[in-house]
């Protein structure tokens, strides 16, 4: 009589095992979700930043090939315009948003790249790049607390 018992006994996982298997996959996935989302946000972070390197540098060719037509004697003002065209007009500067995007390769089309300022010898000293809700603020010559580039939100609120 016991050994028909054992014989007709199933194998297979009873229902208490299935879950506590499916409990610690949830506390696992519990703990492992805002680890992920640190990873995405500072992805984003670097690059905004990347995007704000590479505008910078394609501003500041413009803005040396510029530069270089200007005739000797002739200071850039601190302020540099961003317009629809690259020129220079007397001493103001006016650099393309287009030319920008297309020479720093970067096709985004709800960023804004503002704030531009460059000193009288024609290198830019500071920039902000918008992108969606994130703001990065570049700063040639950052204070001893600053990096060069800060991202925080469009708001103006730095990390």
């Amino acid at each position: 009589m016991f050994k028909k018992l054992k014989e007709n006994k199933k194998k297979g996982f009873t229902l208490v095992e299935l879950i506590v298997v499916l409990v610690i996959l949830a506390i696992l996935a519990a703990l492992l979700i805002p680890a992920l989302t640190g990873y995405i946000n500072k992805a984003k972070e670097k690059q905004i930043t990347a995007e704000t390197r590479q505008l910078v540098m394609a501003a500041q060719t413009l803005t040396d090939e510029q530069y270089a037509k200007l005739n000797t004697g002739v200071e850039l003002t601190a302020a540099v315009t961003i317009g629809n065209n690259t020129g220079i007009n007397g001493s103001a500067l006016t650099l393309g948003t287009g030319d920008i995007k297309e020479l720093a390769e970067i096709s985004v089309t709800a960023a804004t790249f503002k704030d531009v300022q460059v000193d009288k010898s024609g290198k830019i000293t500071t920039a902000t790049y918008v992108k969606g809700t994130q703001q990065c603020v570049y700063k040639a010559e950052p204070a001893a607390t600053e990096e060069k580039y800060s991202v925080g939100t469009a708001s103006g609120t730095n990390k």
